[in-house]
């Protein structure tokens, strides 16, 4: 009697190894690779000066959660406030204007008021702020 073995198999190629590799990579090019878009030059973002002083005169314009708008204490519509803003500064081209936003106001519209005093000539626009934690 005969006893045939079977023919060997071929061992399957393992895919493991494969994944294994194919992360390692992965992993790497996510170390060294910047995910964030990069400016052509270089960019120093700006710093905020907290404890400091208010810098002294200007224009100080409120701005209210609702987006209500006080120029020196006096409440007015947005036309009013620019107005009295653009005779200020066309009297004196050195007039600082200080907006006091209360935290809540929308920040879309407040910034177009500084594009506008700045367009307007103001020499210095300048964003109240409240710090985070106490002031050391």
């Amino acid at each position: 009697m005969r006893i045939t073995r079977p023919a060997p198999r071929t061992q399957p190629e393992t895919i493991i190894a494969l994944i294994d590799v194919v992360f390692f990579l992965l992993v790497f090019f996510m170390l060294i690779g910047r995910m964030d878009a990069t400016a052509p030059f270089d960019v120093t973002p700006p710093t905020a000066t907290t404890g400091a002083d208010m810098p002294a005169g200007g224009i100080t314009l409120s701005v209210g959660a609702d987006g209500v708008l006080a120029l020196d204490g006096v409440e007015l519509s947005q036309q009013d406030a620019q107005g009295k803003v653009l005779a200020r500064i066309s009297n004196n081209p050195e007039t600082r204007v200080r907006i006091n936003a209360h935290r809540d106001a929308i920040l879309r519209d407040i910034l177009p008021l500084i594009a506008r005093f700045e367009a307007m000539g103001a020499r210095e626009v300048v964003l109240v702020v409240t710090p985070l934690g106490p002031i050391r």
